[in-house]
């Protein structure tokens, strides 16, 4: 019998070992963060998101979904608005990276042997990369040599028909997209009530010099936090990048893990 839930956490440890002893069940890692995104957002944005698709896909192949990680990286302030901002609270890079080599090690002990990271923090990015490449190393050294490990962030999948669908006059760029219309249209379709359109600051997209200065300048972000504008959100927008999201992740996630949709309950 297939578990009852999509979650991991939720199952008793024989249903949980059941289901992943035998490494052909995917297991799919949210990782996140807790950052600002603007007046009408919460700061878990980047948490929810990710899980909703990682649970979503796991329904749709057969897999499990991990508690995910709530804190990420440092917010970056070209990308994120900057750590600076009230709220932010972040990881530094080897604490991100320690714990998730740690986890992963830990559902590969369980018998997991494909193993799926969705992110929903840009920053987050290399950080995975570095937690992978020591897992994998220290999992040799025990000559378990069969893991694989997809990463993916969710956006990656919105291809240039959906941008043009989404952004009629024009699309500011992936860098500007924090707290604009992309995320703020996938929670009004998933998690309208954590949304207030009446608070969400209305500007022109953030501009930035093509280099860094640390310590940042508080000046270069804008005031609400956000690095372009909601305002053209929709709930409607986000079905569409809910459809168009899950669908990608779902058919890569086939074709590296092999797996095929899970018999009906």
């Amino acid at each position: 019998m297939p578990p009852k839930s999509a979650f991991a956490s939720e199952l008793t440890w024989p249903v949980y070992d059941a289901v992943v002893r035998s490494g052909t069940t995917p297991i799919l890692i949210p990782l996140g963060s807790m950052e600002q995104h603007g007046h009408h957002m919460p700061m878990h944005v980047d948490v929810l998101l990710p899980t909703e698709f990682a649970r979503r896909v796991a329904l749709e192949i057969g897999g499990l979904v991990a508690p995910a990680f709530t804190y990420g990286y440092k917010s970056h302030q070209k990308s994120g608005g900057g750590n600076h901002m009230p709220g932010t609270a972040s990881l530094d890079g080897a604490t991100l990276v320690a714990a998730l080599r740690d986890v992963i090690k830990e559902f590969v002990r369980h018998g997991a042997r494909q193993i799926c990271l969705v992110n929903g923090h840009f920053e987050n990015s290399w950080f995975i990369i570095e937690a992978i490449d020591l897992a994998l190393r220290e999992l040799r050294w025990d000559r378990i040599e069969d893991v694989k490990i997809v990463v993916l962030s969710y956006w990656d999948f919105v291809d240039k028909d959906t941008i043009t669908r989404l952004y009629p006059t024009g699309f500011p760029g992936w860098d500007m997209e924090h707290g604009g219309v992309l995320e703020t249209s996938l929670m009004l379709a998933l998690f309208p009530e954590l949304v207030s359109m009446d608070c969400a600051v209305h500007h022109a997209p953030a501009v930035f010099p093509p280099y860094d200065v640390y310590p940042v300048k508080p000046e270069w972000t804008p005031a609400s936090g956000t690095l372009s504008s909601p305002k053209e959100a929709s709930a409607e927008k986000g079905e569409i990048l809910l459809q168009v999201c899950s669908a990608g992740i779902k058919a890569a996630l086939q074709r590296e893990f092999n797996s095929a949709e899970p018999p009906p309950a």
